[in-house]
């Protein structure tokens, strides 16, 4: 096909899919994804770069791992020197949108050559002069949610320091008290089961469900959804042949998990079998100390998870469906996208990626809200998609291992376009198009830590799974057998060969991706051995 192709990106974030998709309770309903996927190709083994939204968002935009491109945590807006795919696209001719969340570094996607709606950093669409035009033009009212459990907690800036590993000798009451007004602004005083709240804060990230009162379209997703419609009509009445690209960024499915009453009816609480590693006892020593880390009220003390898990499995049963119902929200939403696309006839030559940021790890390893500086495969795992009619044949399933980090190097090497500075991604198209197989023997995932620091590696062949932790007990399972990765083989003596063949890849990928923080926690670790 020689015209360049459209591209269309949709972009989910912080979406439970892992175990709980697949072959726990009752299955979640993604009809406009699985849709996709039957109209082209979907990868049961798709990875995410880094758990956690800006190093994830910006190795998507570039196709470098964190450590090379330097966001390597949330908010850190290190500058951006290379291209993005945006920059390059851009420079190709085509007419680019974004429409929804950044959060991967300094500005927006208008910096890099888009129109739309694009907020910086993490933000909230609830409180964007846009959003009350769109409420006006649709003649709805602003969202009330009826909250029915919360995680919320008071933020203690000692506890915090102390996890950073930072001195609190100078904290006064005066500090503490100017730091709580503060996260106040950004998240609210907190949330009360059976009150009626409404999402006016700096931030929509509380930790919290309950049911969105009145109509689905209030919600942010189909906000979204509405703008990239409008936008695809304009598109399609300009008469202008020159390619788009068009993106969109839900908030959702992360928390808060605020589905409206349709979709909170598809899922009953009941039908969830309690999660196989729910009980999981993370302080046995056979776990990483990581594991620990939790920081969301109820279900900690000192910024420890507490064991056994004191919310009882009644309650995360709620969580857990009125996550699932929200997931089922921002496909339909999608789905809009996906129905205006066909309807304008814009499909025919299009490209079309549907991914998530990472995981989620609600209510597994003994009982988390959120996400930190583990890496389960709840975190590391993500759904993907591609369609590219005439290009990728239909109704493809592999199980090649791919990673988010791919993505941008699979929409420029569709529009016959490359970087013009080193990545480390590859593209799928030769995959997706069937023309290769067998493109990585392992898949990598990192991370410096979240509200935890840690620097921590994970490795993924087709069958086995090796976690470096520094200064921490390494992770090794078998995924086979263990899928939720409830027994660590690490210190077990027939497995030793085998850990030490999945470190020495490690060393290797560090060695090809010059992840030089990796190789120097080795050496050290290495020197303190006893020979």
């Amino acid at each position: 096909m020689s015209k360049r192709p459209n591209i269309i990106y949709l972009l989910n974030d912080h979406q439970a899919f892992y175990g709980h998709d697949r072959d726990f309770g009752p299955k979640i309903q993604r009809p406009y994804f699985e849709r996709l996927a039957s109209e082209g190709i979907v990868f049961n083994r798709a990875y995410c770069v880094y758990p956690l939204c800006g190093p994830a968002r910006r190795s998507m935009l570039c196709a470098q791992y964190p450590h090379n491109h330097g966001e390597c945590g949330n908010d850190k807006d290190v500058p951006f020197t290379d291209d993005t795919y945006l920059d390059i696209l851009k420079k190709e001719g085509y007419q680019s949108y974004y429409f929804g969340k950044w959060h991967a570094g300094p500005g927006t996607a208008y910096d890099h050559g888009c129109e739309g709606f694009c907020l910086p950093g993490y933000n909230n669409p609830y409180i964007q002069p846009e959003y009350e035009d769109y409420l006006k033009r649709k003649h709805l009212e602003f969202p009330k949610v009826r909250i029915e459990h919360s995680y919320f907690k008071q933020f203690n800036l000692k506890e915090y320091l102390m996890s950073q590993g930072q001195p609190t000798d100078m904290v006064d009451d005066a500090m503490e008290k100017s730091v709580n007004e503060n996260m106040v602004k950004q998240f609210g005083p907190g949330q009360t089961p059976g009150e009626l709240y409404e999402q006016k804060y700096l931030w929509s990230n509380e930790p919290c469900s309950g049911i969105m009162q009145g109509p689905k379209e209030a919600h942010e997703s189909f906000f979204l959804a509405s703008l990239a419609c409008d936008q695809l009509e304009k598109i399609a009445q300009s008469g202008d042949n020159r390619p788009f690209a068009l993106r969109v960024d839900f908030w959702g499915p992360h928390h808060p998990y605020f589905p409206t009453q349709e979709f909170a009816d598809m899922y009953d609480s009941k039908d969830i079998p309690e999660y196989p590693s729910f009980s999981e006892n993370v302080f046995d020593n056979k776990k990483p100390e990581v594991y620990q880390m939790e920081t969301n009220g109820g279900i900690s003390e000192h910024d420890r998870l507490i064991y056994p898990n004191p919310v009882p499995w009644e309650v995360w049963q709620k969580d857990l469906a009125l996550e699932y119902a929200q997931t089922t929200l921002v496909d339909e939403a999608g789905g809009m996208i996906l129905d205006k696309l066909k309807e304008l006839g814009l499909d025919d030559n299009t490209l079309i990626i549907w991914t998530t940021d990472h995981g989620d790890a609600i209510a597994s390893h003994g009982g988390h809200f959120d996400k930190d500086c583990y890496m389960p495969e709840e975190m590391l795992r993500v759904p993907m998609a591609m369609k590219y009619q005439g290009v990728i044949p239909f109704g493809q399933v592999s199980n090649e291992l791919v990673s988010n980090l791919d993505v941008a190097q699979t929409m420029l090497d569709a529009a016959g376009a490359a970087f013009t500075t080193p990545v480390d991604g590859i593209s799928l198209m030769p995959v997706a198009s069937g023309r290769e197989r067998n493109v990585r023997e392992y898949v990598v995932s990192e991370t410096y830590g979240h509200k935890y620091p840690h620097l921590g590696r994970a490795l993924m062949t087709q069958r086995y799974k090796y976690v470096y932790n520094e200064g921490q007990i390494e992770e090794l399972y078998d995924l086979a057998v263990d899928p939720y990765e409830l027994r660590n083989l690490y210190d077990e003596p027939e497995y030793q060969e085998l850990k030490a063949d999945m470190r020495e890849k490690l060393i290797e990928w560090g060695k090809k991706y010059n992840d030089r923080d990796l190789l120097e926690s080795l050496k050290k670790e290495n020197a303190g051995s006893p020979s």
